[in-house]
């Protein structure tokens, strides 16, 4: 017999800008040490400087998106929230009745 499925835990929210700061940091970390050493890079290793170069270029990108993506996603829940409230005339169970 199957036992029955727990409830989904709570979404953790937390600023998704520091690890990908972190993360391009160690990018560019890694492009500085591929740079430095690169003059004993065999030629056909050179594209660990391009790598490098582009997770960092992807890690700018994503600590400038990040942000705005969430706001879109937090709009469009509102925006879902009123349709609901208005089709069903009620307040939205998350909502506190004002007094």
């Amino acid at each position: 017999m199957r036992t029955p499925r727990r409830p989904d835990p709570e979404v953790l929210e937390f600023d998704y800008r520091v690890p990908t700061a972190l993360g391009t940091l160690g990018w560019a970390v890694a492009l500085v040490a591929v740079l430095v050493w690169g003059d004993g890079l065999d030629p056909d290793q050179q594209w660990r400087v391009a790598v490098c170069a582009t997770g960092m270029v992807l890690g700018v990108f994503a600590f400038f998106y990040i942000p705005r993506l969430l706001d879109k996603r937090a709009r469009a829940e509102a925006e879902r929230a009123a349709e609901r409230t208005a089709a069903d005339g009620e307040p939205d169970p998350g909502e506190r009745p004002s007094s």
